[in-house]
């Protein structure tokens, strides 16, 4: 039995580790963190001002957030910034949003991209293994139907440029002692042609052998049937 604890909480919780991805319990009890998974809802983008070359954007009622040319927010790249105005880019489709001006809606984004199914093939030993990638960054996922959110190692965090100091800390007793996670909201995941923006997931101090855990936090996204060895994931929304 493992336990957790969020930051600046005196609540404790267990999660019992258990089946196929038992060797990363450590890893497994941070994907336990109670908290919400993020639904589905339409791409609405504002801008409140500028920064230099940043643009502060407001993307479906978050907190202000500079955003620089060529970098992500929550699913939404901006492509360009200048004129009181930015070119703002969601699942390919572009449009422009002005200092002061109303919100814009990507009609049809709904929080996802790119196409509707992704097919895997066992790994071995009941697991699932695949290439993927996490902000436009390459990794390695191990499809976990127990774990609540993806779950990352720092060093996969820093690799590929995850700045997730910038995350809400949470505190965790493991069984190398108490050690501090970051939860955080990832821009975006793609694996095949299958593209999910806004997907939470928390990174942890440990090394997980260059593995990412695909939790409910991506997963819930789809309908999960599996054929003999064959796992298909049908995007639900």
């Amino acid at each position: 039995m493992v336990k957790f604890r969020r930051a600046g909480s005196g609540r404790l919780g267990e999660r019992r580790t258990m089946g196929r991805a038992a060797w990363l319990s450590p890893v497994l009890v941070s994907a336990a963190l109670a908290c919400g998974l993020p639904g589905a809802q339409a791409q609405s983008v504002s801008m409140t001002g500028s920064m230099g070359s940043k643009a502060l954007l407001v993307v479906n009622g978050s907190a202000p957030k500079a955003v620089a040319a060529g970098d992500t927010f929550q699913g939404v790249k901006v492509v360009s910034v200048g004129g009181g105005q930015a070119v703002v880019e969601v699942g390919g489709k572009r449009m422009t949003v002005e200092i002061g001006g109303a919100p814009i809606a990507f009609k049809g984004a709904g929080g996802s991209g790119g196409g509707g199914r992704i097919v895997l093939a066992e790994s071995g030993g009941g697991h699932y293994v695949t290439e993927g990638q996490i902000n436009g960054g390459t990794v390695r996922f191990v499809v976990d139907t127990g774990a609540t959110m993806i779950s990352m190692g720092r060093a996969d965090a820093d690799r590929i440029g995850i700045k997730y100091q910038e995350g809400k800390p949470v505190w965790m007793n493991t069984a190398n002692g108490p050690a501090q996670g970051w939860k955080i909201m990832l821009d975006s995941v793609r694996i095949q042609e299958v593209t999910i923006n806004g997907v939470e997931a928390v990174v942890m101090p440990q090394s997980m052998g260059g593995l990412v855990l695909l939790g409910n936090s991506f997963l819930s996204r789809f309908k999960l049937q599996r054929d003999g060895e064959t796992l298909t994931l049908d995007k639900r929304f």
